[in-house]
């Protein structure tokens, strides 16, 4: 019987060089492996009756869109150049509040009086004022159309007046005199009070701030114009301060006075 003869060493050096045979494959791997599709495949591939997408319809701007867009763009083209028009004026003119002032004043008569029936303390008053009324401009002119000055002592209003309009032209002030009488205004018992305290302290002649403490309210009505290129009318609020001596000619002793609008 014959006998395979044992391999010669020749033979293993050729079986180690020789690559390995790969397994075979799968009859699954073999059916289902399949090589990438590229960009280019996908885009020839892609259907060519897809529906293309419209563009939505214009909807055209109604005529009356536009008049207001318009009228709104007038407006405000009116509103800045009216603006920097204001502007320019006003840094031109620098326009300045007129204000009052009292540079003399006299309490001619002044008493309390009792009505016996009702108890109620009555004040019967003459005061004569001397009212200033200053233009502090350079490049405006004043007219005063409404001049209304009020006299309080505390808070009861005691007597009241009323100026005629006048004008006053740049750097000019004016001098009115004002006569204001209260006759039997009834006055709360501590204002009365205070009334007579403050007489007495004006009698004695201590001090200059010592005396009868009233104030006058004055409220006008100006108008400004701007070298007749601009009017422009506004309402003026003044409050002077005002201490008296004690009547008869009870004179003047301190005043302040403050003007705002």
């Amino acid at each position: 019987m014959h006998r395979p003869s044992p391999p010669s060493d020749s033979d293993q050096h050729a079986d180690r060089r020789r690559p390995p045979t790969p397994p075979p494959s799968r009859p699954d791997q073999a059916q289902t492996s399949k090589p990438l599709a590229t960009h280019h495949d996908l885009i020839n591939n892609y259907p060519s009756h897809r529906p293309r997408l419209k563009p939505p319809p214009l909807k055209r701007t109604s005529p009356l869109a536009w008049f207001a867009a318009i009228c709104c763009a007038f407006l405000w083209t009116i509103i800045i150049l009216g603006g920097l028009a204001v502007l320019i004026i006003y840094l031109l003119f620098r326009p300045r509040n007129p204000h009052l002032d009292i540079p003399q004043a006299t309490l001619n008569a002044a008493y309390l009086d009792i009505d016996i029936d009702s108890n109620t303390t009555l004040l019967n008053a003459d005061l004569t004022l001397l009212a200033n009324f200053s233009n502090p401009n350079h490049k405006v002119d004043v007219v005063f159309t409404l001049l209304d000055l009020d006299l309080y002592f505390g808070a009861t209003l005691v007597a009241a007046a009323a100026l005629n309009p006048f004008a006053e032209r740049r750097g000019e002030s004016a001098l009115r005199s004002v006569h204001m009488v209260a006759s039997q205004v009834a006055l709360p018992e501590k204002e009365a009070e205070e009334w007579r305290r403050q007489e007495e302290e004006g009698a004695a002649g201590s001090g200059g701030g010592n005396g009868l403490m009233m104030e006058v309210r004055g409220t006008m009505r100006t108008r400004s114009e701007l070298g007749g290129l601009l009017r422009f009318s506004y309402w003026l609020h003044c409050r002077c301060g005002i201490v008296m001596g004690a009547p008869p000619g009870g004179a003047l002793k301190n005043v302040s006075c403050r003007t705002k609008r």
